[in-house]
């Protein structure tokens, strides 16, 4: 099953079939509960967590994943941390854009898409992921509250400072290099990639509005995490469980099976646009 589309006309393809609004709902009607269906039609504040599992659908590899290669000679520690990258700045540096660079060259899912398009629909919804990519904003969503930083937003690792990256062309092919990151222009220290590394604290705006928006949300979804990774794996718990109801979407089985009240287990990027057409199909 996939989008062929970003939901403009919703026309998806179940089981080799083409599906629109007009039959959508008749093939996924058994998976997806009415009783969800309802909830995401009145909800006055939607949140939704998403985490590796989305951008996998993409072709992005999770973090242990992308160990590879010239870097698999190296544990995690080494290339996502100050001391890592003061020890050696261009090895560091050169996984981190060797990782950029996929991205650019990735496109968003349709777990992104119906994401977006989410937004368009409910009265409130707030985004938060732990993917360090920008597939969810090349997808359409406004705002969106990166846990764990992002590739695209490196900074100095002296004064902090952001660094903008100069107009590039991909290169041709993502050979694995090491690379001498670019130094500041104000202070002349060495450029740091824009992720949150091992001892850092998340970044302290976006943890708060993320902590805020649980507390307060209706309705939340959580989508393509293992829910292992502290503290962000807190944030479903944060819930008021009189009023607000989660919904796991996994293919596998995590410690949230146990909380959440709905658990559909399959592919974001099959399940998210069933469900978005469930809800809001005109047809």
């Amino acid at each position: 099953m996939y989008a062929e589309c970003a939901l403009k006309n919703t026309v998806l393809m179940v089981n080799d079939k083409r599906l629109t609004n007009a039959n959508l709902l008749n093939e996924t009607q058994q998976m997806i509960p009415q009783s969800l269906i309802e909830k995401l039609q009145s909800t006055q504040h939607l949140v939704i967590l998403t985490g590796a599992g989305v951008s996998a659908e993409s072709g992005i590899a999770t973090f242990r994943d992308a160990l590879t290669g010239l870097w698999r000679n190296y544990d995690a520690q080494s290339l996502a941390s100050e001391f890592g990258f003061l020890a050696d700045p261009a090895l560091v540096w050169g996984w981190y854009e060797w990782r950029r660079i996929r991205v650019l060259r990735a496109q968003p899912n349709p777990a992104h898409h119906t994401i977006a398009q989410l937004e368009k629909q409910v009265t409130k919804l707030t985004l938060i992921t732990q993917n360090v990519d920008d597939l969810h904003e090349r997808a359409g969503s406004c705002e969106v509250l990166h846990l764990h930083g992002s590739l695209h937003q490196p900074r100095c690792l002296l004064c902090e400072q952001p660094y903008i990256f100069p107009k590039e062309t991909l290169p041709e092919n993502d050979k694995e290099n090491r690379i001498k990151p670019p130094r500041c222009h104000l202070c002349d220290g060495p450029v740091r990639p824009g992720v949150v590394w091992f001892g850092e604290q998340l970044p302290d705006h976006a943890w708060q509005l993320a902590q805020e928006a649980c507390r307060h949300c209706d309705l939340m979804l959580v989508v393509g995490t293992s829910g292992v990774v502290w503290p962000v794996a807190q944030l479903p718990y944060l819930t008021d469980k009189k009023r607000c109801s989660i919904v796991q979407i996994n293919p596998l089985k995590t410690s949230l099976n146990a909380v959440a009240a709905f658990n559909l287990h399959g592919k974001a990027g099959e399940i998210l646009p069933q469900l978005y057409a469930a809800a809001f199909s005109k047809d």
